[in-house]
Order: C-alpha cells, then sequence, then structure tokens
C-alpha cells in the first residue's frame, strides 16, 4: 500500500484565512499559517506558481518553515499549458525583451513567444523549485491543460516536450476536456502517459460540460493524483468570477465515501497517492481533506501534539 498524502489546494486563500475556522489567531503571519497547515496535513499543492513564476526564496522559505515529511505539488505557469498569459505575470526584465506590439497584447501564448524568452522562462521555472527538490519536498508538478487542448499528435509531443523540460522533476497530466478520456481514445490517451511515467491526474468535478473530465480512478505511474474540485454546476465555466467561487461546494461524506475506496485502492498500486482539495471557498476544502482522511485512516494526515 503506497503512502497516502492529504491536503488543500493553497494554503493562503483570502476567504479561507477571512472565515476565521481553520487558523488559530496566533497564525498571523505567512510563516506560521504555512507552519500551523503542516501541523495538520502533510502535503499542499501552490496554485500561485499558475499565475506567475514562483521565486527560489520562497520555495526556500516553504521547505525551511515544513516538516521533513511534508511535500508540495506545484501547479505550472500558466504559458506553459497553453493558458492565455497576461504579459504583465511575466518578470519584467523578460516583458521587457519582448516586441512592443507583443507588451500591448492583454494575453500571449506560448507560441507567442521567442524561442530564446521561452528556455529563459523554463530555465527560471526549474531553477524556482530546486530548493523544494533539493530538501525532498517536492512533489508532482501539475500541468493543468485547458479545454481547447484536444487529443492529436501535436498534443502529445507538447506534453512529452513538457517533460523533457524538467527532467529531475515529475510532472503530472490533468486534462479539461473529456474528449482524451472518451471510449475512442482511452486506451491511447492511458498507453501514452504510462510508456512516458505520467501520472494521471483524477478528478471530481461537474458533469455534463466539454470541459467535464469523467471522475475515473486509474494509475499511470508509480505517484497517483486525485484532485477535487467541487461540484458547482452553476459556476464551473462562469465567466469573470474567482478561484473560491467557481469552486465553491461542500462535498457530503456519503459523496466521499466512493472516492475514499478508490483511492485505497489505488494506493494498492502506486507508491504515493496526493489527495487535494481545490473547492477553496473559506474551509470547504479544509473540512473535506478531513473527512476523507477519517475515511482512509489517520495515517493521512500529521499527528498533533494533543493526539
Amino acid at each position: 500500500m503506497g503512502k497516502i498524502r492529504v491536503g488543500t489546494c493553497s494554503w493562503t486563500d483570502p476567504t479561507l484565512i477571512s472565515c476565521g475556522r481553520f487558523y488559530p489567531d496566533s497564525a498571523r503571519s505567512a510563516e506560521a499559517r504555512l507552519q500551523y497547515y503542516a501541523s495538520q496535513f502533510n502535503i499542499v499543492e501552490v496554485d500561485s506558481s499558475y499565475y506567475s513564476l514562483p521565486g527560489e526564496r520562497n520555495s526556500y522559505l516553504w521547505a525551511e518553515r515544513t516538516p521533513a515529511d511534508f511535500l508540495f505539488d506545484i501547479k505550472a505557469f500558466r504559458l506553459f499549458t497553453q493558458h492565455p498569459t497576461p504579459p504583465k505575470s511575466l518578470p519584467k526584465n523578460i516583458r521587457e525583451q519582448l516586441d512592443p506590439e507583443l507588451q500591448q497584447k492583454g494575453n500571449l501564448y506560448y507560441r507567442d513567444l521567442p524561442a530564446d524568452l521561452v528556455d529563459e522562462l523554463w530555465q527560471r521555472f526549474e531553477s524556482s523549485l530546486l530548493p523544494l527538490d533539493s530538501a525532498g519536498k517536492l512533489g508532482a508538478v501539475l500541468f493543468q491543460f485547458p479545454p481547447w487542448f484536444y487529443p492529436g499528435s501535436r498534443q502529445v509531443d507538447y506534453i512529452t516536450m513538457c517533460n523533457e523540460r524538467l527532467p529531475q522533476y515529475r510532472i503530472a497530466v490533468e486534462f479539461r476536456n473529456n474528449v482524451w478520456l472518451n471510449e475512442n481514445n482511452w486506451e491511447e490517451t492511458i498507453g501514452f502517459l504510462r510508456r512516458n511515467d505520467l501520472p494521471l491526474v483524477c478528478v471530481d468535478e461537474p458533469q455534463g460540460f466539454k470541459s467535464s473530465v469523467p471522475p475515473v480512478a486509474e494509475v499511470t505511474s508509480d505517484i497517483g493524483l486525485a484532485r477535487f474540485h467541487g461540484r458547482n454546476t452553476e459556476t464551473w465555466e462562469k465567466k469573470g468570477i474567482g478561484p473560491a467561487e467557481r469552486f465553491n461546494y461542500l462535498y457530503s461524506e456519503e459523496e466521499l465515501k466512493p472516492w475514499a475506496e478508490k483511492i485505497g485502492e489505488l494506493a494498492s498500486q502506486t507508491r504515493e497517492m496526493h489527495v487535494l482539495f481545490n473547492n477553496c471557498h473559506e474551509d470547504k476544502g479544509v473540512v473535506n481533506a478531513r473527512q476523507i482522511s477519517s475515511l482512509l485512516g489517520s495515517g493521512t494526515r500529521p499527528q498533533t501534539a494533543e493526539e
């Protein structure tokens, strides 16, 4: 049985901090909040790295402030996953090297940038994670591809290229287009991931949309991942809202029980399972992470001094 780690996607969401139901009054600083979070869970996902490249200094501090057995999964920068990327989210010195026309664009895509700047961005992203990797605290680097990322040879080549860009790290793949896992493409998709030792991110999310990936439980590597996005159908594809509102959903224990069984089965086929709750509105992710930890057994979370 592989080790099962349970946590949430972000420990700094403003609604989690402001709701007052998770962090004690004493946890007022960034350091204190991370230390408290790490006393409750043994893994967390960093989502801020999707919006801008993380800094080596932050990675060093995260590693320094957490226990030896704590892991960080890191979400890949949005340019690398072919999402629209505002020029202002690029490092200043890279932005200044862009053609004036590109600097004025509302959004840039991976294909828009010159090859030398793309190389520099990859190098910076790789370097930013080195302190975590050196401390043994880097889990998986999550590549969440957008709904318009359809199956095809070019897309498969692109995923392969991403993996080759980060040879010393373990990248995991999450699809936001259900065509990858339909009956016509299932075997090819799973086979590709297994041949390249790439973990498939299993998801629970609202169904009935083109961006809805079915809640399959499948192992494609020695590490397994499951991410819970909630089941809020009203906000799943709503425009102009933030993540906390989009993923505003509290799972019931009855909804989590089947997943606890699936996760136990996946763990029996892997070295390690990462179970992460992205329903990040207020403390909903925390509540559900604790619930599924209880369903899975106490070994999924750190023990506090009181225990």
